[in-house]
């Protein structure tokens, strides 16, 4: 019976550019950046690395449709080299590949790397009908902000909360997070916002307003992986490793039998049930120290906590509102900022999480340092509600 990868992979070096509005840089740039860091902090030579997987989603001009881009940038010698993409669980689909040839014993050093520059697509989450070079009309029969505000519906209908409470949390969501960005160097958004101006912001798909969107970004984000045995010999006595790696994708069930009442995400309760299981994690509220999950939308992060199983059914609303996952809380959420204020460069956006963690768990977050860290959580959903991938990961030292 399979036991997972919990402990056979150490994370040896992250980098991870700034987010924002790169106009003078092509994503190769950005891959550069992001992987300087990263191999500063591993201590290696670039000759060690075996492997690499590089990661974007949305707009195959930007980065190409193969993995060259990445081996040229890079110059890397040879190596195999491969493109993911899983919607925006794709940076963390590509670190999955990474760990699991670590895992398998393939190869001693790999490297993950998920970029995507967004900006000069001209591409801002909603369906226009030349959104760029190569997604012309995407998502034509909708929006992802009409599709994520259904289901604030769906949930007040279950639980039979008052729309106003729920509306309160959601802005406190959106408020805690540019609270957090704030203290990131690294954060597109780097201002706090008052709640009264949250409550009463442009509606742009009922009830979500303008702050309870992210917006869109250039970024990428970068991590090398190789043994726990290599990462001491290399002088990382308790390194930071991998617990778990946990991918559910949806296979129609929501959209074909009537079953789903569309107030939950199927996919990370099983993504999630499954990564506890591989991290053996029995009580996820009391292990976990913080948490980075996929805050496309405020009222995706109230429900995802439930679907996490971090907050009871109905019971998001009243946690978040009493600060549970504020910085201070007991289990703090989007530490760093989160989607809200890092915005969305949608292959970058899973390792952009795995670094805050990373930096967490080795005490150098500086300003927004959570004390002890043990565990850290990462969680990204791709694609909508009924039809999504979810991705859950999470990161300790190990000892």
């Amino acid at each position: 019976m399979a036991t997972g990868i919990k402990d056979r992979v150490a994370i040896i070096g992250m980098g991870c550019t700034a987010f924002g509005e790169h106009w003078d840089k092509g994503p190769e740039d950005l891959m550069v950046d992001a992987f300087a860091e990263a191999i500063a902090d591993a201590g290696i030579e670039r000759s060690r690395i075996e492997a690499a997987w590089v990661g974007n989603a949305l707009d195959d001009i930007n980065v190409g449709n193969s993995a060259l881009p990445l081996a040229h940038a890079l110059r890397l010698e040879t190596i195999p080299v491969s493109r993911v993409e899983n919607m925006c669980a794709t940076g963390t689909e590509a670190l999955r590949a990474a760990a699991y040839a670590v895992a398998a014993g393939a190869v001693d050093i790999a490297l993950a790397l998920g970029v995507e520059k967004l900006k000069d697509t001209g591409y801002g989450g909603l369906p226009l009908r030349t959104k760029g070079l190569a997604n012309d009309l995407w998502m034509p029969y909708g929006s992802a902000p009409g599709t994520f505000a259904q289901l604030a519906g769906a949930y007040t209908a279950r639980h039979g909360v008052d729309p106003a409470d729920l509306k309160r949390a959601m802005a406190h969501v959106s408020w805690k997070s540019h609270q957090n960005g704030a203290r990131n160097a690294k954060a597109h958004l780097q201002k706090p916002v008052e709640m009264d101006r949250i409550l009463n912001a442009p509606m742009i798909a009922d009830p979500l307003g303008l702050f309870d969107c992210c917006g869109v970004s250039d970024g990428a984000a970068c991590a090398i992986v190789t043994t726990p045995e290599i990462a001491r010999s290399l002088g990382r006595m308790n390194p930071v490793t991998i617990k778990a790696i946990q991918l559910s994708a949806s296979n129609g069930w929501e959209m074909q039998y009537g079953e789903w009442d569309g107030a939950s995400v199927r996919n990370t309760q099983v993504a999630a049930r499954r990564a506890y299981a591989e991290a053996g994690i029995a009580d996820p509220r009391a292990e976990l120290s913080l948490t980075e999950v996929h805050d496309c939308f405020s009222i995706t992060e109230l429900v995802t906590m439930e679907d996490l199983g971090l907050s009871d059914g109905g019971r998001a609303i009243f946690d978040i509102l009493d600060g549970r996952y504020d910085s201070e809380g007991a289990l703090p959420c989007q530490i760093d900022g989160g989607l809200k204020c890092f915005g969305h460069p949608v292959g970058a956006s899973g390792l952009r999480m795995a670094y805050e963690v990373y930096t967490q768990l080795q005490d150098r977050a500086g300003a927004r340092q959570r004390g002890k860290v043990d565990l850290g959580l990462t969680h990204n959903l791709g694609g909508s509600p009924y039809n999504s991938v979810a991705a859950v990961s999470i990161l300790g030292r190990l000892n």
